[in-house]
């Protein structure tokens, strides 16, 4: 489904049902599909299956007797983490970076919920971190919550970002929605301070497809959405020296990532958030 049409819906249970659906339908071959608990695949129902496993709400849907497999339930812990700095407020063709990434942190929360996850929300704001819903019953209902009602203001600079909420030893998945865009290394450092073999960590950078590129011509008056500052160019002037400097930064942050148990996903808001979360699962399984 388009990140238009989901955006268009302004309801983020909605949205993240729809693309956590789409997600189900497509997964076949995967050993490990989920994010959390492993997730096989659906099959049709054979004689001899107990009637109970039929997912009867697909069934509504499809008009197919499918049987969902997944693997035993367990304690597997997935920490979904919102950049809420002013540069989430960037927006390409009515689609903001917030937005997409609302309605992707609600997709994978949807899996989480259907896979009996504990799940967690933070937010990176203003050099901090926030916890905004602990582990806990009902924590799905209270992260769809939390996202529709985030605002992204101010900066997010913290020359030593150590969190104690991300200190603890068990086994989970961070997720991390972010420009990831940085004025010095701290979101290197955060990274680096809490990848360990007992947590791996998603990070999905999302950019607009004219941030990538920069193929502008005239005079703009950019503004720096965490600051306000703004400043007046003539934007081919500066053409060159910000598309060799852009791709230099991304060419050495992959570098930088490359660090076990830590993978970075690259979209953009245009991308179809199912492929996305999609690609983010192989990779993290592969």
């Amino acid at each position: 489904m388009l990140t238009t049409e989901l955006i268009k819906l302004n309801n983020l249970q909605i949205a993240g049902k729809l693309v956590s659906e789409e997600l189900m339908l497509g997964i076949h071959g995967s050993k490990r599909s989920g994010i959390g608990i492993e997730f096989e695949q659906y099959r049709h129902y054979e004689p001899g299956d107990d009637p109970k496993r039929i997912d009867w709400k697909l069934y509504a849907r499809t008009q197919k007797h499918l049987v969902r497999e997944s693997a035993t339930e367990s304690n597997f812990h997935i920490r979904f983490v919102l950049d809420l700095s002013g540069s989430m407020n960037y927006t390409e063709k009515e689609i903001s970076r917030l937005n997409y990434c609302k309605i992707l942190l609600a997709s994978l929360a949807y899996l989480g919920y259907r896979q009996s996850d504990q799940m967690s929300l933070y937010g990176l704001q203003n050099g901090g971190l926030e916890t905004l819903v602990p582990a806990g019953k009902q924590a799905f209902q209270r992260i769809l919550y939390e996202l529709e009602k985030a605002e992204a203001v101010g900066v997010w600079q913290n020359e030593n970002p150590k969190f104690p909420e991300f200190q603890q030893k068990q086994k989970e998945l961070l997720v991390l929605a972010s420009d990831f865009l940085q004025v010095g290394d701290e979101w290197l450092k955060l990274i680096q301070s809490i990848a360990n073999p007992r947590r791996e960590v998603l990070i999905f950078q999302v950019l607009g497809a004219e941030e990538l590129s920069f193929n502008l011509n005239g005079f703009y008056r950019f503004k720096d959405l965490e600051t306000g500052h703004e400043l007046e160019l003539e934007a081919s002037t500066i053409k060159e020296e910000v598309q060799k400097k852009s791709q230099a930064y991304l060419t050495g942050l992959e570098e930088a990532l490359r660090i076990p148990h830590v993978h970075l996903i690259r979209t953009t808001f245009h991308e179809p958030i199912a492929q996305v979360i999609s690609e983010a699962l192989r990779k993290r399984n592969s």
